[in-house]
């Protein structure tokens, strides 16, 4: 197994490393002070090539590997959660579900949108069907003309911001998984609500809203997978997204240990630097240990996925650690600069609070080890009936 990067991987990582270092660091504090979506941003991920990398070139795309995907937002979440969570959305996702399952002319309407910076975002969750997905109640009613869709999203990222929405819902009102298909809906879509927002914690700087379907009229060409099988297809196109999710974790855990190591060799105390204290020298040690066993559960998943999907245990595996590993390193981080770690004037304390979402979106924790466990237990038990 080779762990090398190729010479053009590392290119692009020390392009993506440097664009994260010289613009995205020093406006990172405004997005999330403001609760701003980083606009700005935008311009600099699309002239860097970093939105629809993995577009098929015959759209106008990058054609590039899951992994130089995952090396490009790593760097950038050193810098700014935000502006990495665009780049997971710009490459995996709905572009991915498009990429596998999206007809002709679904391909060469959005990914045009994606290469000028849109965000497309995914919309499953409800206010009574957070884990429990296949419980979902929007439902798409069929027309003469296509689909009628009533219903309410929750925690959607990028609610109001984003133009194209892919919508879980439930055709013909066939129970459970197998009813279950999805459907894209642009912004302006008259019936289409965009609701209030919700205030979080971390991640700020993209909004986490609610969306109403208020008899919102959809051509038949707008769906992307229809009801039988399209709940398993949804879910395998969302395996990228997870494994997007999970590189941002790492992203962030990387960028708080930097910080960290550079502040422990320069601080003394006691007329010592504080890196010669074992304490410290452990929490370093420890932090960088779980973020190279992250990196690696990422990558293996990356690469062995190729230009498609992520396999469903790994991608699992590798959200499951980096979600704790951020939590754990930008904590760790912020106590070895004490006081100044507390403070707003260095971005530890947002990095700990971004860092904080990926044991909750995307999938919790407890059910990607329910989902790891499926996979090692010689009898599936559905637990949800226990």
């Amino acid at each position: 197994m080779d762990f090398e990067l190729t010479p053009e991987q590392q290119q692009l990582r020390q392009r993506a490393r440097t664009l994260a270092d010289t613009v995205f660091a020093e406006r990172a504090r405004r997005w999330d002070e403001r609760e701003e979506y980083p606009w700005d941003n935008v311009p600099e991920l699309v002239k860097a090539g970093f939105m629809g990398m993995t577009i098929p070139a015959e759209y106008g795309g990058g054609d590039r590997p899951l992994i130089d995907v995952v090396l490009v937002i790593e760097e950038i979440a050193r810098a700014c959660g935000v502006t990495a969570r665009i780049v997971v959305e710009g490459n995996l996702g709905v572009v991915g579900a498009l990429r596998a399952y999206g007809t002709e002319a679904q391909k060469r309407r959005y990914f045009a949108w994606v290469l000028e910076g849109e965000k497309p975002a995914i919309a499953i969750s409800e206010p009574e069907a957070g884990s429990a997905a296949t419980d979902l109640e929007t439902r798409a009613e069929a027309t003469p003309a296509g689909y009628r869709v009533h219903g309410r999203k929750r925690w959607i990222t990028g609610a109001g911001t984003s133009r194209l929405y892919l919508v879980y819902a439930r055709f013909d009102d066939v129970p459970e998984a197998e009813g279950i298909g999805g459907i894209l809906v642009e912004k302006d879509t008259p019936g289409f609500v965009i609701g209030p927002r919700d205030p979080m914690m971390g991640l700020r700087g993209i909004p986490e809203g609610n969306l109403r379907f208020e008899g919102c009229e959809v051509p038949r060409e707008h769906v992307l997978v229809g009801r039988g099988d399209g709940f398993k297809k949804l879910m395998r196109a969302y395996n990228g997204q997870r494994l997007g999710a999970a590189t941002v974790a790492l992203g962030l855990a990387q960028g708080a240990y930097e910080r960290a190591l550079a502040y422990a060799t320069d601080r003394k105390q006691f007329g010592r630097q504080i890196a010669e204290f074992q304490g410290i020298r452990w929490k370093l040690s420890d932090m960088a240990l779980r973020i190279d066993a992250a990196r690696l559960l990422i990558h293996r998943a990356a690469v062995r996925a190729g230009k498609g999907f992520p396999d469903a245990l790994e991608a699992a595996k590798a959200k499951t650690f980096a979600a704790e590993t951020a939590q754990q390193v930008t904590s760790e981080a912020l106590q070895i600069h004490g006081a100044l770690g507390y403070s707003r004037t260095i971005p530890l304390e947002r990095m700990v609070r971004d860092a904080r979402m990926f044991a909750i979106g995307g999938g919790t924790l407890e059910m990607m080890r329910n989902l790891i466990a499926d996979h090692l237990l010689p009898t599936r038990v559905d637990w949800r009936k226990r």
